[in-house]
């Protein structure tokens, strides 16, 4: 018992020696399984999927953060590009990759741009665009060629600079106009109308770019005509493919009902004619850019345009990323007199240009120095022009880096731009006489002697406002009156053509050419003041075009027969936007627009409407706007119910028919109602 016991203990003491011993080398084991299984993990995440996962996260988080900082996500991608490339953390190695990407971004952007050059929009803006755009691409691009001179940079280089600086932001200017709802304004229009032309010149810009490396002056005349040859033929081809097969191509894929086939259908071909332009020796821009303007004049640009925005902003989002890329933290700290200086210069240059010019164009001090602060930084497309220089030896590195930077930082300061020009403009306008208010001022006479083929809007109340608002989106140019002090101040103010005076007047009319309007729209809310406008009018003006708002159905019948005027009562409470949509959208109809686009935006400002009056969200309409609807029928139907006491079979028929109207100017989304109604 004793020599087992004896015997045992060793073996006890062997054993567990032996499990110690075992045990080092099991964790040993499971730490090299678990450091090869992390490797393996990272290594699956190396390169291009890292770079994109990486890059859409950032994009997923940019756009939430800035909104809530309220500022614009191109300084969010921007910083986010200095932090993430190569200059920053190097955590996006792949950059070749992301700035192919990056390109295709360019190439939607553009192509949406062609979507908004319409010819119909040029022709209603083509002061703006085609005078004051010109003079400031003109005068800009040539003060900065001649000083790229003085300070010694070659001809071709002078060129790119000139050219390149000479453009504005887009995506900051619309961005910040769409914000405050500033872009019926003057100051709002004039801007909207330099970057429409600004947009036209980008294309001859690339083109002309690669052009510069030609050599002599023969040979680059030379090689500037082979390039318009192929441009032509590249317009040609495009349009001949346009005109006889895009439409029946998309009629076909429409008629499918498949989301999908019809996204594709886009993507097709956008990319097939950037290629087609790119094969051709031109940039690929261009052929993004014509493939807009032919889809812009057929029945399926706005939901192209739906269709092709997530695309677009993402992928512009990477090309701010790659732009921030560039942007040297180092070069700001050790150059910071030379880009401050660059800086500080191009702002005050195209300010001073710009506001000169506004100033001979006939805009008012406070619109003119609005504008040219608005639009004094540099533009996106700055970067491809001197991306594309860079490349093509035009432009040396560290004068390309130099440049970039100076426009990024001209792009970072625009919202600060902006809130001079409003704090400078509200001086100015409290500095005005009461002839600022009547047109009697410098301004008021441009209007006066330029405009035609214009509307007039009679009453600046909450129906006058909303038939504003619609021309504003159509880029319809008006004049509008009021005998309200407060509400012509508060416009005026704003850069609006409202004016006091009373439309009752002859002179009135006269000294503003209502005889050159295409329309009149009377909104007065009293039946003493439209009887007194449209009879005017009318004795006037025979064959003017007059839309008036009638108190009630006799009243209707009265206008309609007497003066063969458009009248149409409204059925909803004084205070209601909504009963301005159907009245908004007859105009509209009226004036040649085409029921898709006007079915269109009454759609969204319905939303917008029912938003503002019942505090009903977009997305969470539901039950809400039900009771909104039921409420609206419950009313006409009391309406209709004491009317028919009064009124004969046919009146309430009419009454009826208006309180559809008003019905379907309420309903709205979520397969809740059939389609928006023609109004």
């Amino acid at each position: 018992m004793k020599a087992a016991t004896a015997a045992g203990v060793p073996l006890a003491m062997i054993a567990a020696t032996t499990v110690a011993a075992q045990q080092p080398a099991f964790q040993k084991r499971i730490a090299k399984l678990l450091q090869s299984s992390i490797k393996n993990f990272v290594h699956t995440f190396e390169g291009p999927r890292r770079d994109t996962l990486v890059l859409l996260l950032s994009t997923t988080l940019v756009v939430p953060i800035m909104t809530r900082l309220k500022t614009s996500p191109i300084l969010g991608f921007l910083l986010t590009g200095m932090i993430l490339g190569p200059r920053g953390l190097s955590v996006v190695n792949d950059i070749k990759t992301t700035e192919a990407l990056a390109e295709l971004g360019i190439v939607f952007f553009l192509f949406e741009m062609g979507l908004e050059l319409s010819v119909e929009r040029l022709i209603s803006m083509r002061r703006d665009v085609f005078g004051l755009g010109f003079a400031q691409f003109s005068f800009s691009a040539v003060a900065i060629f001649i000083i790229s001179r003085m300070l010694g940079l070659p001809g071709p280089t002078s060129v790119v600079v000139g050219g390149a600086l000479a453009l504005s932001s887009s995506a900051f200017v619309l961005q910040l106009l769409r914000d405050k709802d500033s872009l019926g304004t003057r100051h709002g229009r004039a801007s909207f109308g330099v970057l429409l032309f600004q947009d036209l010149a980008v294309v001859p810009l690339l083109v002309v770019t690669p052009l510069l490396t030609a050599g002599g002056g023969s040979a680059m005349a030379w090689a500037m005509g082979w390039a318009a040859c192929k441009a032509g033929l590249a317009f040609a081809v495009i349009l001949l493919f346009g005109k006889y097969l895009l439409d029946k191509i998309f009629n076909f894929v429409a008629n499918s009902k498949s989301h999908e086939a019809f996204l594709a259908v886009i993507l097709v071909t956008v990319l097939t004619m950037s290629n087609l332009t790119e094969g051709l020796g031109l940039s690929n821009t261009l052929g993004a850019f014509l493939a807009g303007v032919l889809l812009s004049e057929t029945k399926y640009r706005y939901q192209v345009e739906a269709d092709i925005a997530p695309f677009r902003g993402l992928l512009l989002g990477l090309f701010f990323m790659t732009v921030g890329f560039e942007i040297d933290i180092e070069l700001i700290r050790s150059q910071f007199p030379t880009i401050m200086g660059l800086l500080g210069g191009l702002l005050m240059l195209k300010t001073t240009i710009l506001t000169t010019l506004c100033l001979a164009f006939g805009l008012s001090l406070s619109n003119a120095q609005h504008v040219g602060l608005l639009l004094s930084q540099g533009g996106e497309f700055a970067f491809v022009a001197f991306g594309m220089a860079k490349a093509l030896g035009i432009l040396a590195p560290p004068m390309a880096k130099l440049l970039l930077t100076t426009v990024a930082l001209s792009m970072a300061v625009t919202p600060v731009l902006d809130e001079m020009g409003n704090a400078i403009s509200e001086r100015i306008e409290n500095k005005y006489g009461f002839s600022h208010y009547v047109g009697a001022d410098a301004e008021g006479e441009v209007i006066k002697a330029t405009q035609s083929d214009f509307v007039v809007v009679c009453g600046y109340g909450r129906i006058g406002k909303m038939v504003c608002d619609l021309l504003d989106k159509k880029f319809i140019p008006y004049v509008a009156f009021d005998v309200n002090p407060a509400k012509v101040i508060e416009a005026r103010n704003r850069g609006l053509p409202v004016f006091f005076g009373d439309v009752s007047r002859p002179e009135v009319l006269r000294s503003f050419n209502v005889d050159k309007a295409r329309s009149v729209v009377v909104t007065t809310n009293d039946m003493s003041s439209t009887n007194k406008a449209v009879v005017t009018l009318r004795k006037l003006y025979p064959k003017m075009p007059i839309f008036a708002r009638a108190a009630d159905m006799a009243h209707q019948k009265r206008l309609q027969n007497t003066l063969e005027v458009s009248a149409m009562v409204p059925i909803l409470p004084e205070d209601s936007v909504l009963l301005s949509l159907p009245f908004g959208g007859r105009v509209l109809r009226k004036m040649g627009v085409s029921p898709e686009e006007v079915d269109l935006m009454m759609d969204d400002m319905r939303k917008n409407a029912l938003s503002d009056i019942f505090g009903v969200e977009e997305d969470s309409e539901g039950d809400e706007i039900i009771g909104v609807i039921q409420t609206i029928k419950k009313k006409g139907a009391i309406a209709t119910q004491v009317l028919s006491q009064q009124q004969t079979p046919k009146d309430v028929l009419q009454l009826k028919e208006q309180q559809q109207q008003a019905a379907a100017a309420a309903a709205t989304t979520d397969g809740m109602t059939a389609t928006p109604q023609p109004v």
